[in-house]
């Protein structure tokens, strides 16, 4: 039960009949009508228990996009359901409008909309939703609740989408698609052309010279369906915030853009989400199947805050890539969690993969590092240029390894690990 502010004013009245006419008859007089309006009104409200509520509407949107959810009330009772509705969601749902305004005549269904805009990635699951009637007077009003369980599923954004018909337009040009003839020393043969300055000498067919009159050059084209093997490190690192989003926000944006352009080369790509469990895992998906699986299963993707096992995670890609692969590490380019953990078992993965990891950068650590001019500047530089060091250092240590390394900020680092992609395919190393 609720009481609403027209019995206010109307208590209010009788406080005032009561000072005109103070005596004990009175007060009772006055709070016998009261109650007797309230309970007239109450036993007059549609029972808001009765109500029949039902979900419908999006399930799935993209973070940035707006989601609609429908409820459905179905009022079975003899009276008029008239008041106030509450569809609770989480603040991250971003429901614009919670509160709706209730009037189901008896034996009728109406329906309202609430109006999601995500500010998380992740399941947003809806509340309770409580139904509050009023009587026709409008001096009280029943209350009810009702569970009806829903699940918005919030996906990565993929802003980096932008960059696709360059990067395909460039693997076009690979594949020998467009008049543009590549110079890769691919494994696949694709065609014999005439020799022009600039040529790789050992790229000549000299026994097709001999049959012809000019000097004859073999073409190749790249590899297709190899293996990509991206690995998401979902450790503490992932859950550093650059900018206004998690690091691991835009490592799953750099992945996507290079598992868009790798299926659309023809290759196989996986995904392993892993810290010292696995949080995720794609295998075996076609290529049509590919983005909608991988943004399903990064969708529900939180940063743990613990240490990655990076020989679990060694073992795990040796398991799911028998064969020679290539191996994204996305994991940061810190040195301490890097030398305790990865270097020692990178051994493992370089012998018989191609590994490139792959960094997010903060740019704002070149920021403090262009700092002069007061004493807090000068220092916040001096702490910036060592952590600098500290990653150049272990990069050259990766690099010496046999680890393509590639950093970026959250908008340069997918762009450039598709670039990377790109150059391996075209030098024959994957």
């Amino acid at each position: 039960m609720a009481l609403t502010g027209r019995l206010a004013l109307l208590a209010l009245v009788g406080a005032g009949l009561v000072a005109v006419l103070p005596s004990w008859t009175t007060l009772v007089a006055v709070d016998a009508l009261l109650l007797l309006a309230v309970g007239v009104d109450l036993a007059l409200a549609g029972s808001p228990r009765a109500l029949g509520v039902a979900r419908s509407g999006d399930t799935a949107v993209r973070l940035g996009e707006p989601a609609q959810v429908t409820l459905t009330l179905t009022n079975p009772g003899p009276r008029r359901a008239h008041g106030r509705l509450r569809d609770a969601w989480s603040p991250s749902a971003g429901a614009a409008e919670q509160r709706h305004r209730l009037d189901v005549p008896a034996g009728e269904r109406r329906r309202v909309t609430t109006v999601l805009r995500p500010t998380r990635r992740g399941d947003r699951r809806a509340d309770r939703v409580t139904v509050r009637t009023l009587g026709p007077l409008g001096l009280a009003a029943r209350q009810g609740s009702h569970a009806v369980p829903w699940t918005v599923r919030v996906l990565p954004p993929f802003t980096s989408r932008k960059h696709l018909p360059s990067k395909l337009a460039r693997l076009r040009d690979l594949d020998g698609r467009t008049p543009v003839l590549v110079r890769g020393a691919g494994t696949e043969f694709d065609s014999l052309r005439e020799y022009v300055p600039g040529d790789d000498v050992r790229s000549i067919d000299w026994r097709a010279t001999a049959r012809a009159a000019d000097v004859m050059v073999r073409t190749w084209r790249p590899e297709r369906d190899r293996h990509v093997l991206l690995v998401l490190d979902t450790g503490r690192t992932a859950a550093g915030r650059v900018g206004d989003a998690p690091r691991l926000d835009a490592a799953l944006d750099a992945a996507l853009l290079l598992a868009a352009l790798a299926s659309r080369a023809g290759d196989r790509v996986d995904l392993l989400a892993h810290d010292r469990v696995q949080r995720a895992a794609v295998q075996g998906a076609s290529a049509t199947e590919l983005l909608p699986a991988l943004v399903n299963a990064m969708a529900p993707l939180e940063a743990a805050l613990v240490e990655p096992d990076w020989s679990a995670i060694a073992a795990q890609v040796l398991r799911r890539a028998p064969r020679r692969s290539l191996v994204v590490l996305l994991t940061a380019l810190d040195p301490a969690p890097l030398e305790l953990g990865l270097l020692p078992v990178l051994p493992l993965l370089t012998t018989r993969h191609q590994v490139v990891l792959a960094s997010v950068g903060d740019p704002r650590v070149a920021e403090l590092a262009a700092g002069r001019g007061e004493a807090a500047a000068v220092f916040g530089a001096a702490a910036a240029e060592t952590v600098r060091l500290a990653r150049a250092r272990v990069g050259a240590e990766l690099r010496r390894g046999g680890v393509e390394v590639v950093e970026g900020t959250p908008a340069d680092l997918p762009p450039r690990l598709a670039d990377t992609y790109l150059a391996l395919k075209a030098a024959g190393r994957l």
